[in-house]
Parts: C-alpha cells; structure tokens; sequence
C-alpha cells in the first residue's frame, strides 16, 4: 500500500504543469476610440522578443508580427503600435529596438532611426544618419548619478553585413536625438563585413564585431587590446548580439539556429552546455538542431523557447553556462514570446486578437522556476549555499588615483559542503584585486559562516602590473566586481551572485582646502590702464591668511573626503591671481628647479581671464611635466619661472613691494593624483611691504643736496637784496598786501572790489619797473608821478 501511495504522489507531481495560463483582458466596456492615422509596425524576423526596460521594470516592449509597447507589464489590453504617416518612414518594418535614458525608446524602422517617447506619445526623427542602418547597440546604465546617465546616452547605429571598412558606423552621446560618423584608424585596417559594433562600458572598450571567412572576431579600439582580437569563432549566418545588464560584460550571440555566449565583452567566445541531472546531455546545445523561437535573459540567467515546444532554462557564469530542459508543456505558438520579470520568474506572454475590439488582450503564463526545479524527477542537487550577501549590491563605487576600496561578503554553505567562492573582475587592465577568506563565527544550529574580504585597487598600482596589460593611468575606466560560487548548481536560482559597479576615476567626495596660517585686466603681459574696485567675497573665502611680503612662501594644501581629512597634499599644482595682479614671483627657474625639458607657464596659454569662470585652463589634462625628457620641447631658455608649485621641487612665492588682499584660484595639474579637477580659491594679505619711492634713490640724492644748497644761497642772498632799493619797493609792496589781506578778512563785502583795484594797482606798479628800466621812452618826472599815484592808491 505504501509503495502504491508513493506512486501515485509521483504521478501527481509529474501531472502538474510548468505555469497555469490566464488571460489579461481590460478597457472593453466602453466603445473604442477610433485608430490613430499611421503605419502599423512589424518586427522583420520570424522569431519573437520581448524587450524590458531594465531601468523601469513595468515599460515593456513586444516585438513580433505586430508590435506593442506596455507601461504596467503588459496588465491591461493594447492596440498596435503605429508610426505616423509624417515620419515618412516608408515601411514599418523594424528591425532593432533599444530603451535609452528617461522614456525613450529608439526603433530602427526601414533603415531609418526614430525616438519615440511613450509618455507622451511623440515621434522624432533622429538627424545626423545619411545611409541605411539595420541595429542600434547601446548599454543602459541604472545608477542614480550623471556618470551612470552619460553611459546611458552612448548608441552606437549601423548596418550589419556591411562591408568593411566602407560601411559608416554612427554614434551619438545624447541618448539618440542626433548622431555623428565613426572615424577611427582601427576600422581602416579592418576587412570582411560588419557583424556589429558595441559600447562594452563593463571594459572600457568599443568592441566591432569582424565576420570574415565565416569566421568571427571582435576587435577593440582602446589600449592595450587595439592591437589585437578576440578568439575567432563559427559564423555562418547573423547573429543577435544581446549586451546583458549590469555592466558585467556577459553577450549572449543568438539566431534561430546557434547559440553562443561571452564572459569578456567577446574575447572568448563559449557554447552552452545542456545537462540532464548530474549529466551532460552535450557540450554545445546548438548541435542538437534546435530551433529558437524566442529568448530571454537578465543580469544572471537565460532562457529559450523553440519551436519544438521546449523550454530551456540556465545561469550564466564566468566559469560556464548551462542549461537544463524544463518538464514539458505546450507553449509555443507564432506570436508567443518569454522574458524575465524577476529573478527566477519566467512570463510566457502571447498576443490575442479581439475579433470586436482593435485593442489585443494577452495570455500570460508565469514560471517559477525555483519551484519547478526541485521537483525530484529533474533530479537536479540541491543548491550548496543557504546564504550570500553583500552591503555592495546595487551600489556604485568610485576608486580615484592612489586609493584603495575594501569590500567583504558573507557565506553560509549547505552544511556538509564546501563551496568554492569566486570574486572576478570584468576589466582586469584597470582593476586589481586581492581576496581572501575568514571563518566568521557560526550559526544558531552550528553550521560555519564565512567572510570573504576583497581589496581593489588600480592595477598599475599592484606589483605584478605591466605596461602592456594595463590601461592608460590617465584614461577614467570602469570595471565591474563579482562574486559568485565556482561549483554552485543550476538549483541555486535564488541565490543570484553579487555584483557591483567600480568607476575608476573622479572622487566626487574629494576636495581641496590651503591651510590657514599688481592688476593686468587683459592678460599676463600688459600693464593695468586703470583701477578696478574689487568686493572681497568673504562668505567663500573667509579670512585671508597672513604672508609677510618678503618672505618666499607657498600655500599648504590639505586633501578632504567626506569631510575628512585625508593628508597633506604633495602633488603638483599652479596658482593665478582671480584679478590680474601680477606684482609676485617665483623662487626657482627652468634650471634651478632640474628641468630636463622647456617647462610650461601661464604665457603657454594664451587667453583672458574668461576662463577662470569656465574652469581652469592650465589643467591635468594639458600639463606637461619638464622632469621628462621632451624632444620637441627642448630646455632652451633655462632662466625662465618655473611657475609649477609643489611636487618634487620647493618652488615658492616671492610678493612684491605691495601691501594688500591677493586672491588665488589654485589647480591641480598633477595628472597622477586624482582624476578629479581639483580646484579651490583662497586669498592672502600681504603685509610688511613700505610706500614704494616715487625717485630713485640718486635722483632724491641729488635734488636734497640741490635743495640744500639753494636754500643756503637765498639765506644769504634775500638779506642782501631786501637793503636795495628794489628790495625796498617789494618789501613795502608785501606789507600793504598784508595790510590789506587783512582788510579784505574784516570786510568780505568789499572783496570783489578790493581785488580789482589791487590787480590793477599791481599792474601798473610792474609796469613802472619795467619802464623805469626804459627813460628814453618816458620821462623821468612823468614816471614819480605815476608812482606817487600808485602809492596814493594803495
């Protein structure tokens, strides 16, 4: 009797279904609206695809016989889309479909691009495409930041099967709206036709998909894979490339025949294993005939729908992928189509016609695919993890130069086994890690914990690193960080791996501050025309510092992060005065400072002072050190400012002859300290410095000792004159002045009389002298007659 129940349990277990069907139906109460004017669209391949927008879960797009787009998961009854008869697009055949930022979707209808916004229900022609293009490629990115946004915004559009290198590849960094022609000497040298080109952000590369010879490789455009491809592989018909999100650099290359994928943004290129249980079915499922009908894919897992009524379901990994066949149930049709809306959750979504109603209603059908998995009879092992977790998921970290991040995870195997972990990194040329694991206590019922502890740091900062393997130091990169189970099984659905995004580049945390302890409006090299009235902007600058005019002096600068401080900054930076003044020096010259090349300063850049409100123009990415040997920039004039500050030489500021506020705008020009651009303003009083002479010291020399010596000769010689007679008519004209300076105090009325009369009576008194000096003109009784009426006047 047992054995019999137990059977019949067996039977029961193996009746029940994969999902239970149910039909979305809404809006048909009411009478219809009348279709809008425009073609219908019409995806141009036989198979289905379901597209979701990886950033809003509830915009779904549908790609088949027709085309529908939803905004709450496909949970109410939807008509066609259509595109309208002023787009002109000629057909409506769409042949690639792509979510960028915000709510955009961008179709390729008849070779031609267009955005439609869904909220709003608009059409745009994107401008900038002059030639046919059959896909757009791009990487949506869903962090909550601007860095995050302009990843979004990269769309590469192009026509595959195109013959290289003629066929124009276009790419646009605004989401679509416009775009603009690929020149690039690594398409120069490329042969064959065009199988795709893609932002492989996860890598740092733009990857170009070559098909020559039935053969396909994918060649980068960065160092240090410029110079060389992917591992070649099998092609003999076009191949959807799916970029999967996270930015983990996982492809999935798919037609309805063949099926590949990638762990490396396309530098090895794998099968898909099928396994049955603990057995492998075969190492390449494309070999058993398959015929793909649709496909669905999210960060971690992949799924098929053949035209055999089979459903397929796997993880893909660094170490592999595999895929399991689910017990069977008769899903496929022409229209039907599967996607992922959580993980482990497999929807099998068909359009259904309304014979009475231009709007389609929808079957669905929702796997779990946890649940089908443990049933006995696919006889799959149990997952040997019970616990994985991470503060680290769904968070974006940034790693700037000489900087470290440490991260850590949490483990929990099954009890009995032990579990391999597996940390990887998407971009090895960038980022270097070192992990290692702890035991971390024990749980309630005795099983082990583990802690596993990774350090990241750039990976020309580790020992091992080359030249040759390593990106450029100065290129921002990003890269990302997983950790997963080595040995895990096709059980562990829930049990999804950690993963995170790394920006190696710009701390935006970071900032720097200096330590508190003559004017040129047009440019360095003209002198100040006139005065300019400054307002000193306290709230920024706070109180100046203290510096005594003679004293060679360089600012001490200080290297915040989250409002911590970090250390003393050492690297290399320039100041200039946000005014013009230009009253100071340096300490050093080209060759006191040990240059080894022409150094740069402030004349190499030649431009007003418009740029210090548009960001500095001596920066990180133009700064050239003179430590280097240069051969086109050779050390000709050794005595020139060394106008660099800090680094390794004592450079220091040397003020002039002027008291006053200076305010400096200091950057940071060292391209190996930070990504950022670091910049800061502060201002300095100079004190200390005495009037600047207006003579030079001979020119005073000279003029006290003429003083001097006049002063000594009309000492002597005013005494002398004062006894003759002529000092006698001066001094007797000088005490009537008085008298009548005195007059003129007592009696103001009579001011403007007194003054004529007296202008008058002076002139006539210096005519006498001059015609006393004449008598053959006049005659001598005539002339003490007139001196007998000045007198009188006076």
């Amino acid at each position: 009797m047992l054995l019999l129940m137990l059977a019949a349990v067996a039977t029961v277990v193996r009746a029940q279904p994969l999902c239970r069907p149910y039909k979305v139906r809404t809006g048909k109460v009411f009478a219809s609206k009348p279709l809008p004017e425009g073609d219908r669209l019409f995806y141009a391949f036989s198979s289905t695809y379901v597209l979701r927008d990886i950033c809003h879960s509830d915009t779904v797009l549908y790609l088949g016989k027709k085309i529908f787009i939803s905004k709450d998961k496909f949970e109410s009854s939807l008509r066609p889309l259509t595109i309208p008869k002023s787009m002109r697009a000629g057909g409506a055949s769409v042949t690639s479909a792509l979510f960028t930022s915000n709510s955009k979707l961008l179709l390729v209808v008849n070779k031609k691009v267009y955005m439609y916004n869904y909220l709003s229900n608009r059409w745009h022609k994107a401008i900038g495409i002059y030639q046919p293009v059959s896909h757009i490629s791009g990487d949506k990115c869903c962090f909550k930041n601007e860095f995050c946004l302009e990843l979004s915004y990269k769309v590469f559009a192009y026509l595959r099967g195109g013959p290289l290198p003629r066929t124009k590849i276009y790419f646009s960094d605004n989401g679509g709206f416009a775009f603009q022609s690929l020149a690039s000497e690594k398409l120069d040298g490329l042969e064959g036709t065009l199988g795709g080109v893609f932002h492989f952000h996860s890598f740092s590369q733009v990857g170009i998909l070559e098909v020559k010879d039935k053969l396909g490789s994918f060649h980068y455009m960065e160092h240090p894979l410029n110079h060389s491809a992917g591992i070649p592989f099998k092609y003999n018909d076009p191949l959807d490339v799916i970029i999967k999100p996270g930015q983990r650099g996982f492809l999935v290359l798919w037609n309805q025949t063949s099926l590949l994928v990638s762990p490396n943004s396309g530098q090895i290129i794998e099968t898909v294993q099928l396994w049955r249980g603990n057995t492998i079915v075969t190492p390449n499922i494309s070999d058993m005939g398959i015929n793909i009908h649709s496909i669905a894919s999210n960060t971690y897992e992949l799924a098929l729908l053949t035209r055999e009524n089979v459903v397929y379901y796997g993880s893909q990994g660094y170490l592999g992928t595999t895929l399991v066949q689910l017990p069977d149930q008769p899903l496929w049709s022409e229209e039907t189509g599967i996607s992922f809306t959580d993980t482990g959750m497999l929807e099998v979504l068909t359009p259904v016609a309304d014979p009475q109603f231009p709007a389609f209603d929808f079957q669905k059908c929702i796997v779990n695919v946890q649940a089908v998995l443990n049933t006995p009879d696919l006889q799959i092992e149990p997952c040997n993890v019970e616990f994985l977790d991470s503060t680290m998921v769904e968070q974006m970290f940034t790693i700037d130069m000489n900087s470290q991040l440490d991260l850590s995870a949490l483990m929990i195997p099954r009890p009995g086994k032990i579990p391999i972990p597996l940390v990887m990194v998407s971009n090895p040329h960038s980022l270097g890690l070192e992990a290692h694991i702890i035991e971390f206590g024990n749980t309630f019922d005795g099983n082990y914990k583990y802690k596993l502890e990774i350090e990241l740091r750039q990976q020309q900062q580790q020992d091992s690193a080359d030249l040759n393997f390593t990106t450029s130091i100065k290129r921002n990169t990003i890269s990302s960080v997983t950790v997963d189970i080595a040995d895990k099984t096709v059980a562990c659905v829930d049990l999804k791996p950690l993963s995170t995004l790394i920006s190696i580049g710009c701390d935006k945390t970071k900032k720097i501050l200096v330590q508190k302890e003559a004017y040129s409006p047009i440019s360095y090299d003209a002198e100040a025309q006139s005065d300019l009235l400054v307002y000193y902007q306290y709230e920024k600058l706070g109180c100046p510092r203290l510096v005594y005019y003679d004293k060679p002096w360089k600012p001490v600068v200080e290297m915040w992060k989250n409002g911590i401080l970090e250390e003393i900054m050492n690297a290399e930076y320039v100041i200039t005065e946000v005014n013009g003044i230009t009253t100071y020096t340096y300490s050093l010259t080209a060759a006191t400072a040990n240059c080894r090349s022409q150094p740069q300063n402030w004349s190499t850049f030649k431009s007003d002072f418009y740029f210090l409100f548009e960001g500095t123009l001596w920066n990180r990415e133009n700064y050239i050190s003179c430590h280097e040997e240069n051969k086109d920039n050779p050390l000709l004039w050794p005595e020139v400012e060394y106008q660099i500050l800090g680094g390794q030489t004592d450079n220091r500021v040397i003020f002039g002859q002027r008291n006053g506020i200076y305010t400096f705008l200091l950057s940071v020009v060292d391209p190996y300290y930070s990504y950022c651009s670091l910049e800061t303003m502060f201002s300095v009083y100079v004190d200390g410095a005495l009037p600047m002479a207006f003579f030079s010291p001979e020119l005073s020399i000279t003029l006290l000792v003429f003083t001097t010596l006049l002063s000594t000769w009309l000492a002597y010689a005013i005494p002398k004159e004062l006894s003759t007679e002529r000092g006698q008519r001066l001094r007797n004209f000088c005490s009537r002045l008085f008298e009548g300076c005195l007059g003129l105090c007592r009696c103001s009325w009579l001011w403007s009389r007194l003054w004529s009369r007296l202008w008058s009576r002076l002139k006539l008194w210096l005519r006498s002298r001059r015609v006393g000096d004449q008598p053959e003109r006049i005659p001598r009784t005539q002339r003490n007659q007139t001196d007998t009426e000045a007198v009188r006047g006076l």
